[in-house]
Protein backbone atom coordinates (compact mmCIF):
# COMPACT_ATOMS: atom_id res chain seq x y z
CA UNK A 1 0.00 0.00 0.00
CA UNK A 2 1.45 3.40 -0.94
CA UNK A 3 2.50 5.56 1.97
CA UNK A 4 -0.02 8.23 1.01
CA UNK A 5 -2.91 5.78 1.32
CA UNK A 6 -1.56 4.55 4.64
CA UNK A 7 -1.35 8.11 5.92
CA UNK A 8 -4.94 8.79 4.90
CA UNK A 9 -6.14 5.57 6.50
CA UNK A 10 -4.42 6.56 9.73
CA UNK A 11 -5.97 10.04 9.53
CA UNK A 12 -9.39 8.43 9.11
CA UNK A 13 -8.87 6.22 12.16
CA UNK A 14 -7.64 9.15 14.24
CA UNK A 15 -10.51 11.37 13.07
CA UNK A 16 -13.10 8.69 13.79
CA UNK A 17 -11.73 8.22 17.29
CA UNK A 18 -11.59 11.96 17.97
CA UNK A 19 -15.17 12.51 16.80
CA UNK A 20 -16.42 9.58 18.84
CA UNK A 21 -14.76 11.00 21.94
CA UNK A 22 -15.65 14.66 21.39
CA UNK A 23 -19.03 14.90 19.63
CA UNK A 24 -21.82 14.90 22.27
CA UNK A 25 -24.69 12.49 21.68
CA UNK A 26 -27.14 15.42 21.39
CA UNK A 27 -25.13 16.76 18.45
CA UNK A 28 -25.63 13.53 16.51
CA UNK A 29 -29.38 13.92 16.15
CA UNK A 30 -31.07 15.47 13.07
CA UNK A 31 -31.87 19.15 13.40
CA UNK A 32 -35.55 19.95 13.89
CA UNK A 33 -35.49 23.77 13.76
CA UNK A 34 -33.31 26.73 12.91
CA UNK A 35 -32.43 27.02 16.60
CA UNK A 36 -30.46 23.80 16.22
CA UNK A 37 -27.99 25.76 14.08
CA UNK A 38 -25.27 27.74 15.84
CA UNK A 39 -24.60 30.95 13.90
CA UNK A 40 -22.06 32.66 16.14
CA UNK A 41 -21.73 36.44 16.42
CA UNK A 42 -21.35 39.11 19.06
CA UNK A 43 -24.72 38.43 20.64
CA UNK A 44 -24.71 34.68 20.20
CA UNK A 45 -26.52 32.32 22.51
CA UNK A 46 -26.09 28.58 22.65
CA UNK A 47 -29.24 26.47 22.50
CA UNK A 48 -27.72 23.91 24.86
CA UNK A 49 -24.60 22.99 26.74
CA UNK A 50 -23.91 20.23 24.21
CA UNK A 51 -24.04 22.72 21.34
CA UNK A 52 -21.49 24.92 23.15
CA UNK A 53 -19.16 22.00 23.89
CA UNK A 54 -19.29 20.73 20.30
CA UNK A 55 -18.62 24.15 18.79
CA UNK A 56 -15.72 24.95 21.13
CA UNK A 57 -14.03 21.60 20.56
CA UNK A 58 -14.28 21.92 16.78
CA UNK A 59 -13.19 25.57 16.92
CA UNK A 60 -10.11 24.72 18.98
CA UNK A 61 -9.27 21.95 16.51
CA UNK A 62 -9.57 24.39 13.58
CA UNK A 63 -12.31 22.23 12.13
CA UNK A 64 -15.04 24.85 11.78
CA UNK A 65 -13.11 25.58 8.56
CA UNK A 66 -10.88 22.52 8.21
CA UNK A 67 -9.51 23.42 4.77
CA UNK A 68 -8.55 27.04 5.59
CA UNK A 69 -4.89 27.82 6.36
CA UNK A 70 -4.01 27.60 10.05
CA UNK A 71 -2.90 31.24 10.21
CA UNK A 72 -6.51 32.24 9.49
CA UNK A 73 -8.05 29.95 12.11
CA UNK A 74 -8.49 26.90 9.92
CA UNK A 75 -7.35 23.31 10.26
CA UNK A 76 -4.89 23.39 7.37
CA UNK A 77 -6.25 20.13 5.95
CA UNK A 78 -5.81 19.24 2.30
CA UNK A 79 -8.76 18.23 0.13
CA UNK A 80 -8.43 14.49 0.81
CA UNK A 81 -8.37 14.92 4.58
CA UNK A 82 -11.20 17.45 4.54
CA UNK A 83 -13.29 14.93 2.62
CA UNK A 84 -12.49 12.22 5.17
CA UNK A 85 -13.54 14.52 8.01
CA UNK A 86 -16.87 15.25 6.28
CA UNK A 87 -17.45 11.55 5.68
CA UNK A 88 -16.71 10.59 9.29
CA UNK A 89 -18.97 13.36 10.60
CA UNK A 90 -21.75 12.14 8.32
CA UNK A 91 -21.21 8.56 9.46
CA UNK A 92 -22.17 9.44 13.05
CA UNK A 93 -24.71 12.11 12.06
CA UNK A 94 -22.62 14.90 13.57
CA UNK A 95 -24.07 18.36 13.09
CA UNK A 96 -22.05 21.17 11.62
CA UNK A 97 -20.58 23.07 14.59
CA UNK A 98 -21.04 26.50 12.99
CA UNK A 99 -23.39 27.86 10.33
CA UNK A 100 -21.96 30.97 8.74
CA UNK A 101 -22.25 33.07 5.58
CA UNK A 102 -18.70 34.05 6.48
CA UNK A 103 -17.59 30.45 5.97
CA UNK A 104 -19.76 29.61 2.98
CA UNK A 105 -19.44 32.82 0.97
CA UNK A 106 -17.27 35.67 2.26
CA UNK A 107 -14.35 33.53 3.41
CA UNK A 108 -13.54 32.06 -0.02
CA UNK A 109 -13.82 35.53 -1.59
CA UNK A 110 -11.43 37.01 0.97
CA UNK A 111 -8.97 34.17 0.49
CA UNK A 112 -8.89 34.92 -3.23
CA UNK A 113 -9.30 38.72 -3.41
CA UNK A 114 -8.60 40.12 0.07
CA UNK A 115 -5.31 41.71 1.04
CA UNK A 116 -3.34 40.27 3.94
CA UNK A 117 -4.61 42.85 6.41
CA UNK A 118 -8.23 42.03 5.52
CA UNK A 119 -7.58 38.30 5.78
CA UNK A 120 -5.97 38.60 9.21
CA UNK A 121 -8.70 40.94 10.42
CA UNK A 122 -11.73 38.93 9.34
CA UNK A 123 -10.95 35.27 8.64
CA UNK A 124 -9.94 34.21 12.18
CA UNK A 125 -13.07 35.87 13.58
CA UNK A 126 -15.19 33.97 11.08
CA UNK A 127 -13.48 30.69 11.97
CA UNK A 128 -14.03 31.34 15.69
CA UNK A 129 -17.67 32.32 15.21
CA UNK A 130 -17.08 35.79 16.66
CA UNK A 131 -18.70 37.81 13.84
CA UNK A 132 -21.93 36.97 12.04
CA UNK A 133 -22.16 38.21 8.44
CA UNK A 134 -25.00 39.02 6.05
CA UNK A 135 -25.00 39.64 2.30
CA UNK A 136 -25.97 42.97 0.70
CA UNK A 137 -26.56 42.08 -2.96
CA UNK A 138 -30.18 42.26 -4.17
CA UNK A 139 -32.12 45.51 -4.33
CA UNK A 140 -35.82 46.22 -5.01
CA UNK A 141 -35.01 46.81 -8.70
CA UNK A 142 -31.91 44.63 -8.95
CA UNK A 143 -32.64 40.97 -8.30
CA UNK A 144 -31.77 38.56 -11.10
CA UNK A 145 -30.39 41.60 -12.94
CA UNK A 146 -28.04 42.30 -10.07
CA UNK A 147 -25.74 44.55 -12.09
CA UNK A 148 -28.53 47.16 -12.13
CA UNK A 149 -27.90 47.90 -8.45
CA UNK A 150 -28.11 51.57 -7.45
CA UNK A 151 -26.83 51.74 -3.86
CA UNK A 152 -24.22 54.51 -4.12
CA UNK A 153 -20.86 54.94 -2.43
CA UNK A 154 -19.47 58.45 -2.87
CA UNK A 155 -15.84 59.23 -1.90
CA UNK A 156 -15.34 61.62 1.01
CA UNK A 157 -11.70 61.88 2.05
CA UNK A 158 -10.53 58.41 3.08
CA UNK A 159 -14.12 57.18 3.37
CA UNK A 160 -17.13 56.34 1.25
CA UNK A 161 -20.59 57.70 2.08
CA UNK A 162 -23.13 54.98 1.29
CA UNK A 163 -26.82 55.57 0.51
CA UNK A 164 -29.42 53.14 -0.77
CA UNK A 165 -31.12 49.92 0.23
CA UNK A 166 -30.90 46.16 -0.10
CA UNK A 167 -33.60 43.51 0.05
CA UNK A 168 -33.72 39.80 0.95
CA UNK A 169 -30.70 40.30 3.21
CA UNK A 170 -30.92 37.05 5.15
CA UNK A 171 -30.59 37.45 8.94
CA UNK A 172 -29.53 41.09 8.59
CA UNK A 173 -31.34 41.83 11.86
CA UNK A 174 -28.92 39.46 13.63
CA UNK A 175 -25.75 40.17 11.66
CA UNK A 176 -22.71 42.05 12.97
CA UNK A 177 -21.15 42.93 9.58
CA UNK A 178 -22.26 42.99 5.94
CA UNK A 179 -20.46 42.29 2.67
CA UNK A 180 -22.08 44.65 0.23
CA UNK A 181 -22.11 45.61 -3.44
CA UNK A 182 -22.20 49.37 -4.07
CA UNK A 183 -21.92 51.54 -7.16
CA UNK A 184 -18.80 53.65 -7.02
CA UNK A 185 -18.78 54.90 -10.63
CA UNK A 186 -22.30 55.64 -11.94
CA UNK A 187 -20.90 56.70 -15.33
CA UNK A 188 -19.29 53.31 -16.00
CA UNK A 189 -20.86 50.46 -17.94
CA UNK A 190 -23.45 48.38 -16.13
CA UNK A 191 -21.15 45.65 -14.80
CA UNK A 192 -18.32 48.09 -14.18
CA UNK A 193 -18.20 50.79 -11.53
CA UNK A 194 -19.30 48.35 -8.79
CA UNK A 195 -17.24 47.78 -5.63
CA UNK A 196 -17.34 45.06 -2.98
CA UNK A 197 -17.12 46.55 0.50
CA UNK A 198 -17.33 45.39 4.13
CA UNK A 199 -18.78 47.33 7.05
CA UNK A 200 -20.20 47.04 10.54
CA UNK A 201 -24.00 46.80 10.83
CA UNK A 202 -23.87 49.02 13.92
CA UNK A 203 -22.51 51.90 11.81
CA UNK A 204 -24.68 55.05 12.12
CA UNK A 205 -27.29 55.11 9.35
CA UNK A 206 -27.81 51.34 8.99
CA UNK A 207 -31.32 50.04 9.73
CA UNK A 208 -33.12 46.76 9.03
CA UNK A 209 -36.74 45.68 8.73
CA UNK A 210 -37.79 41.99 8.68
CA UNK A 211 -39.88 40.69 5.76
CA UNK A 212 -42.65 38.21 6.65
CA UNK A 213 -43.08 35.21 4.32
CA UNK A 214 -46.02 32.86 3.73
CA UNK A 215 -44.37 30.39 6.11
CA UNK A 216 -45.13 32.80 8.95
CA UNK A 217 -41.42 33.13 9.62
CA UNK A 218 -38.58 34.62 7.64
CA UNK A 219 -34.81 35.05 7.62
CA UNK A 220 -35.16 37.95 5.17
CA UNK A 221 -34.91 41.69 5.79
CA UNK A 222 -34.90 45.02 4.04
CA UNK A 223 -31.72 46.93 4.85
CA UNK A 224 -31.36 50.70 4.51
CA UNK A 225 -28.24 52.87 4.33
CA UNK A 226 -28.53 56.57 5.14
CA UNK A 227 -25.18 58.40 4.83
CA UNK A 228 -23.24 55.43 6.19
CA UNK A 229 -19.54 56.29 6.48
CA UNK A 230 -17.17 53.42 5.61
CA UNK A 231 -13.36 53.56 5.19
CA UNK A 232 -12.26 53.03 1.60
CA UNK A 233 -9.75 50.51 2.92
CA UNK A 234 -12.72 48.16 3.50
CA UNK A 235 -13.08 47.58 -0.25
CA UNK A 236 -12.14 44.00 -1.17
CA UNK A 237 -10.19 43.79 -4.40
CA UNK A 238 -10.04 46.84 -6.64
CA UNK A 239 -12.42 49.80 -6.52
CA UNK A 240 -14.86 49.58 -9.45
CA UNK A 241 -13.94 45.91 -10.01
CA UNK A 242 -16.28 44.45 -7.39
CA UNK A 243 -18.21 42.50 -10.01
CA UNK A 244 -15.27 40.07 -10.22
CA UNK A 245 -15.51 39.42 -6.47
CA UNK A 246 -19.31 39.24 -6.64
CA UNK A 247 -19.29 36.58 -9.37
CA UNK A 248 -16.75 34.47 -7.52
CA UNK A 249 -18.75 34.68 -4.31
CA UNK A 250 -21.95 33.74 -6.15
CA UNK A 251 -20.33 30.49 -7.24
CA UNK A 252 -19.86 29.58 -3.58
CA UNK A 253 -23.34 30.81 -2.62
CA UNK A 254 -24.94 28.67 -5.31
CA UNK A 255 -22.87 25.66 -4.29
CA UNK A 256 -23.98 26.23 -0.68
CA UNK A 257 -27.66 26.50 -1.68
CA UNK A 258 -27.37 23.38 -3.87
CA UNK A 259 -26.39 21.47 -0.73
CA UNK A 260 -29.99 21.81 0.45
CA UNK A 261 -30.76 18.98 -1.96
CA UNK A 262 -28.70 16.52 0.09
CA UNK A 263 -30.06 14.72 3.16
CA UNK A 264 -27.10 15.81 5.33
CA UNK A 265 -27.52 13.07 7.94
CA UNK A 266 -31.30 13.23 8.22
CA UNK A 267 -33.46 10.10 8.22
CA UNK A 268 -34.30 8.52 4.83
CA UNK A 269 -37.66 9.58 3.43
CA UNK A 270 -38.88 5.99 3.39
CA UNK A 271 -38.44 5.70 7.15
CA UNK A 272 -40.15 9.02 7.79
CA UNK A 273 -43.10 8.02 5.59
CA UNK A 274 -43.41 4.57 7.15
CA UNK A 275 -43.65 6.11 10.61
CA UNK A 276 -46.69 8.11 9.51
CA UNK A 277 -48.39 5.79 7.02
CA UNK A 278 -47.35 2.36 8.26
CA UNK A 279 -45.58 -0.60 6.64
CA UNK A 280 -46.93 -3.63 4.77
CA UNK A 281 -46.34 -7.27 5.75
CA UNK A 282 -42.94 -7.12 4.02
CA UNK A 283 -41.82 -4.14 6.08
CA UNK A 284 -42.12 -1.72 3.17
CA UNK A 285 -43.91 1.61 3.15
CA UNK A 286 -47.59 0.76 2.76
CA UNK A 287 -48.21 3.13 -0.15
CA UNK A 288 -46.90 1.86 -3.49
CA UNK A 289 -47.23 5.17 -5.34
CA UNK A 290 -45.40 7.15 -2.65
CA UNK A 291 -42.83 4.36 -2.41
CA UNK A 292 -42.07 4.85 -6.11
CA UNK A 293 -41.75 8.61 -5.71
CA UNK A 294 -39.31 8.13 -2.86
CA UNK A 295 -37.25 5.60 -4.84
CA UNK A 296 -37.00 8.07 -7.73
CA UNK A 297 -36.02 10.83 -5.32
CA UNK A 298 -33.35 8.65 -3.67
CA UNK A 299 -31.76 8.00 -7.08
CA UNK A 300 -31.67 11.70 -7.88
CA UNK A 301 -30.31 12.50 -4.42
CA UNK A 302 -27.47 10.03 -5.01
CA UNK A 303 -26.81 11.64 -8.39
CA UNK A 304 -26.50 15.05 -6.71
CA UNK A 305 -24.01 13.64 -4.22
CA UNK A 306 -21.96 12.16 -7.07
CA UNK A 307 -22.05 15.49 -8.94
CA UNK A 308 -20.84 17.28 -5.82
CA UNK A 309 -17.94 14.82 -5.48
CA UNK A 310 -17.09 15.33 -9.14
CA UNK A 311 -17.12 19.09 -8.68
CA UNK A 312 -14.60 18.79 -5.83
CA UNK A 313 -12.30 16.62 -7.94
CA UNK A 314 -12.56 18.92 -10.96
CA UNK A 315 -11.87 21.98 -8.82
CA UNK A 316 -8.80 20.28 -7.33
CA UNK A 317 -7.56 19.60 -10.87
CA UNK A 318 -8.30 23.16 -11.99
CA UNK A 319 -10.85 21.91 -14.52
CA UNK A 320 -14.17 22.97 -12.96
CA UNK A 321 -16.32 25.07 -15.29
CA UNK A 322 -17.15 28.44 -13.64
CA UNK A 323 -20.84 27.94 -14.43
CA UNK A 324 -21.07 24.43 -12.96
CA UNK A 325 -22.27 25.91 -9.68
CA UNK A 326 -25.36 27.17 -11.54
CA UNK A 327 -26.21 23.62 -12.63
CA UNK A 328 -25.70 22.38 -9.08
CA UNK A 329 -27.78 25.22 -7.65
CA UNK A 330 -30.69 24.42 -9.97
CA UNK A 331 -30.55 20.69 -9.33
CA UNK A 332 -30.14 21.00 -5.57
CA UNK A 333 -32.91 23.52 -4.97
CA UNK A 334 -35.44 21.74 -7.18
CA UNK A 335 -34.53 18.48 -5.43
CA UNK A 336 -35.05 20.09 -2.03
CA UNK A 337 -38.53 21.23 -3.06
CA UNK A 338 -39.33 17.67 -4.11
CA UNK A 339 -38.15 16.33 -0.76
CA UNK A 340 -40.47 18.60 1.15
CA UNK A 341 -43.39 17.82 -1.16
CA UNK A 342 -42.83 14.13 -0.33
CA UNK A 343 -42.52 14.89 3.38
CA UNK A 344 -45.86 16.68 3.28
CA UNK A 345 -47.46 13.72 1.49
CA UNK A 346 -45.86 11.28 3.91
CA UNK A 347 -47.04 13.23 6.95
CA UNK A 348 -50.71 12.99 6.13
CA UNK A 349 -53.01 15.36 7.98
CA UNK A 350 -50.43 15.78 10.78
CA UNK A 351 -48.13 17.57 8.34
CA UNK A 352 -50.64 20.42 8.17
CA UNK A 353 -50.22 21.31 11.85
CA UNK A 354 -49.21 24.95 12.15
CA UNK A 355 -48.77 25.66 15.84
CA UNK A 356 -48.14 22.92 18.36
CA UNK A 357 -45.35 21.51 20.50
CA UNK A 358 -45.80 18.11 18.89
CA UNK A 359 -45.10 19.50 15.41
CA UNK A 360 -42.28 21.78 16.61
CA UNK A 361 -44.41 24.82 15.82
CA UNK A 362 -45.48 23.42 12.45
CA UNK A 363 -41.90 22.91 11.27
CA UNK A 364 -42.82 20.54 8.43
CA UNK A 365 -45.43 22.82 6.86
CA UNK A 366 -43.34 25.94 7.39
CA UNK A 367 -40.24 24.28 5.93
CA UNK A 368 -42.25 23.17 2.89
CA UNK A 369 -43.40 26.73 2.27
CA UNK A 370 -39.87 28.05 2.84
CA UNK A 371 -38.46 25.84 0.06
CA UNK A 372 -40.37 27.90 -2.49
CA UNK A 373 -37.75 30.60 -1.98
CA UNK A 374 -34.89 28.18 -2.73
CA UNK A 375 -35.46 28.48 -6.47
CA UNK A 376 -35.45 32.30 -6.24
CA UNK A 377 -32.61 33.16 -3.85
CA UNK A 378 -29.09 33.11 -5.23
CA UNK A 379 -30.50 33.26 -8.78
CA UNK A 380 -33.83 31.91 -9.98
CA UNK A 381 -34.11 28.45 -11.50
CA UNK A 382 -34.94 30.04 -14.84
CA UNK A 383 -31.79 32.17 -14.72
CA UNK A 384 -29.70 29.13 -13.73
CA UNK A 385 -31.05 27.16 -16.69
CA UNK A 386 -30.24 30.09 -18.96
CA UNK A 387 -26.65 30.14 -17.69
CA UNK A 388 -26.31 26.38 -18.21
CA UNK A 389 -27.73 26.65 -21.73
CA UNK A 390 -25.45 29.52 -22.71
CA UNK A 391 -22.19 28.89 -20.89
CA UNK A 392 -22.02 25.10 -20.52
CA UNK A 393 -24.11 23.65 -23.37
CA UNK A 394 -23.39 26.55 -25.75
CA UNK A 395 -26.88 26.19 -27.25
CA UNK A 396 -27.68 28.39 -30.24
CA UNK A 397 -29.78 31.42 -29.38
CA UNK A 398 -29.21 31.03 -25.63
Amino acid sequence: MPMLDADLDQFRRDTRAWLEANCPAEMRKPMTSDEDNFWGGRNTKFASGAQKVWFERMRDKGWTVPDWPTQYGGGGLDGARTKILREEMAAIGARSPLSSFGIWMLGPALLKYGNEQQKMEHLPKIARGEIRWCQGYSEPNAGSDLASLQTRAVPDGDDFIINGSKIWTSYANYADWIFCLVRTDPAAKKHDGISFILFDMTSPGVTTKPILLISGKSPFCETFFDNVRVPQSHVVGTVNRGWDVAKYLLQHERAMISGMGGRDGGRPLGQVAADSLGADDQGRLDDAMLRGQIASFDIDEAALACAAERAVDLAKAGQLHPAFSSAMKYYGTELNKRRHEILMSAGGIDALEWESERSHDGSRARSWLRTKANSIEGGTSEVMLGIVAKRILDLPGA
